[in-house]
Parts: structure tokens; sequence; C-alpha cells
């Protein structure tokens, strides 16, 4: 693999599994240091480290819940100091709770948009005082197709990546004249810890859905990030890339 961001660090929510860890391992390959960001437990914080670090690059990791608001910029400002720069940031840290609207709770409505629409919101804030200083950087957010149609027991989750879009949108527009490119990668079923809870009937019928007959793969849509994160994606900003195998179609 070409070493195309060697020189560059980069910080990953939620990158101690699934589609996270695999954004993570692609970035080291391809020669990023990296910075990890999960609230997993310290044992598997450190398998993740080591692994990275076989790939020959730096790397940081921190234990963090991303709904804490006030740590996501401590926690850039220390990873800044630590590698020397930050060039680039993916959101991936995502979590689900399922039930349909009149058996949801407060708490689970709470907890699905406070990981993945707050905790994105927070980083990328950390990230843009960032990179407006320095008039550059890449925000890669994971959203997913649930956040353009209806699902049942899904609306937590569907709102929640559907805000994601918009925030997605709204920091291009932002950030856009700083030479900041920000944009989203829209996987549908994938292969993840998240997924693989579900019963067996519902991961076989997304799979049909699928024009390709098969669940995505993290490593499917960790290379749709790196794609989105380097040169040859200089010019778009804004963009939600589906990853899917056709799933939306």
């Amino acid at each position: 693999m070409t070493l195309e961001f060697e020189g560059r660090a980069a910080l990953v929510t939620g990158g101690a599994s699934g589609i996270g860890r695999a954004c993570a391992w692609e970035l080291a390959r391809a020669g990023a240091d990296l910075v990890v960001v999960d609230a997993a437990p310290e044992s598997q914080l450190a398998q993740v480290e080591n692994l990275l670090k076989a790939a020959g690059g730096r790397v940081v990791s921190f234990r963090a819940d991303v709904r804490e608001h006030a740590r996501a910029a401590a926690l850039f400002e220390e990873a800044l100091q630590r590698l020397g720069r930050l060039d680039i940031l993916v959101n991936a840290a995502g979590t689900t709770s399922d039930a349909p609207l009149w058996e949801m709770s407060e708490e689970q409505w709470q907890a699905v948009l406070d990981t993945n629409l707050k905790g994105a919101f927070s980083y990328t804030q950390a990230a843009a005082r960032h990179f407006r200083r320095v008039r550059g950087g890449r925000i890669v957010n994971v959203t997913s197709i649930e956040a353009g149609r209806g699902r049942f027991g899904l609306a937590n989750y569907a709102a929640s990546k559907a805000g994601l879009v918009a925030l997605t949108r709204s920091a291009a527009a932002e950030l856009g004249r700083y030479g900041v490119c920000v944009n989203a990668v829209s996987p549908g079923f994938v292969r993840t810890p998240l997924v693989e809870r579900l019963p067996d009937a519902v991961r076989e019928r997304a799979a049909r859905e699928t024009v390709l007959g098969r669940m995505g793969e993290p490593e499917d849509v960790a290379h749709a990030v790196l794609f989105l994160c380097s040169e040859r994606a200089r010019h778009i900003t804004g963009a939600v890339l589906n990853v899917d195998g056709g799933q939306s179609l």
C-alpha cells in the first residue's frame, strides 16, 4: 500500500471496534499516526493500540465516552500536543437501542442521540477550531442509509443519523473557506459487533436487500473513508457517499 498519509495524523472516534477500527487500521497502514477514542475497556484499547503500532506509526489512545462534550475539546488538544499535529477526524462512534415509538424510553432516545449526533458535534467542533487555525483538514462522519428511510424500531437511530447528515453539510458550508472538506459515508448493513447482535433473519433479509447479495464488511466502509480523506477528494465537500451494496436502491 502507498503511504499516502505519511506525515499526517488522524483521530478516530469509536476506533476500538467495527467500522472505526477498520478506518484506524487502513489509515495506519497508509502511513498516518493515529489517535483512537473509544469507551471500550482498557484491555481492548491496548490491543487495538498494539495492532496499529504494528503498521509503523505513532498511536495514542484515550478511553472516553463521546457523550461527554467538554472532554472532546480537552482530549483533542492533548492529542495535538502529543502528536504535534492533527489533520483528519473520523467520527465513527455509534450505538443503537431499538424499540417501537410507543415503548421507547426517554433514556433510549437520549443515549442514541447523544452518542451518534452530539458526540460527532463535539469532536467536529474541536476539530473545526484547530482546522480553521491551520487552514486545512478533513472530517468524515459515518452516518447510515437509515437516515433517509423509515424503519420499525429505529426512530432514535434514524433521527441521529439524519441529523448527522445535516451536520455534515452545515459544517462543510462553514469550513470550506478554510480549506476544510467535510463529508460522510452512509453504510448499509455492515458486519460489525452491533449488527452481529441482531437475529439471523434480520441479517439475512438485509443481505437480500442489496443488489450485490451480501452484507458489507468494515473494510468496505474504511476504503471509502480513506478516499474522502485523501488528496484525490480535495474538491469534494458536503457529500454523502453510500457504501451499501445497493441496499438503498
